[in-house]
């Protein structure tokens, strides 16, 4: 099992990472508020997690053990698999899930893509009395209305990561913003306000 990766960042893409390791690039799957805290060329350390499937290998990283932790632990409810994982990850941090799963906050959970009523229903069935109380302060990444869309700070962030400038980044996100749903998919947005900078 592949615990950690170390090393220094190759590139950043809209859902993954290159990490050089001894002369190997190893690409992780990342969700947007990991991606954004990478630079190029700069040394880091994710915690990972390879997922092995019939037809692929497809490694995931995380910013710490917490992350990783409740990764898997998603991919033990029933219909959950690595993507739909992510995307909760994406969309919420670890504490944010646990204090959505205790306190039965199915809005919270349906803000995630791909995560409808029922299977928010499931999550907190499955994952009541598994996740553990909130550890820390708990960051609800899409939970300010007066913020904006849900995805609009992690794509943000997520291009200011990237190498884009402040106000490079926010007339990306202005210039989608008209096109995409509040709820909608943050890689997603994040391809999008990609191809508008580079037609700029």
């Amino acid at each position: 099992m592949i615990a950690y990766v170390r090393g220094s960042v190759a590139s950043v893409g809209a859902g993954s990472a290159v990490v050089d390791v001894g002369g190997i690039g190893l690409e992780l799957q990342c969700a947007p508020g990991t991606l954004a805290e990478l630079r190029v060329g700069h040394p880091t350390t994710l915690a990972a997690t390879l997922v092995v499937r019939e037809d692929s290998l497809t490694l995931y990283g995380f910013a710490d053990d917490d992350e990783r932790s409740v990764f898997e632990l998603l991919q033990t409810v029933t219909g959950v698999g690595p993507r739909l994982a992510q995307s909760v990850l994406a969309a919420l941090t670890p504490d944010a899930l646990r204090r959505a799963v205790a306190t039965e906050d199915l809005t919270a959970l349906t803000r995630v893509s791909g995560v409808g009523r029922k299977g928010a229903q499931r999550l907190v069935l499955e994952l009541k009395d598994r996740l553990g109380a909130p550890t820390g302060e708990v960051v609800d990444l899409g939970s300010s209305a007066a913020a904006g869309p849900a995805w609009e700070s992690q794509v943000r962030d997520a291009l200011i990561g990237l190498g884009w400038s402040p106000r490079e980044a926010d007339a990306a996100v202005a210039a989608v913003a008209a096109d995409v749903a509040p709820d909608a998919d943050v890689a997603t947005v994040l391809r999008l306000a990609l191809r508008s900078l580079d037609r700029a």
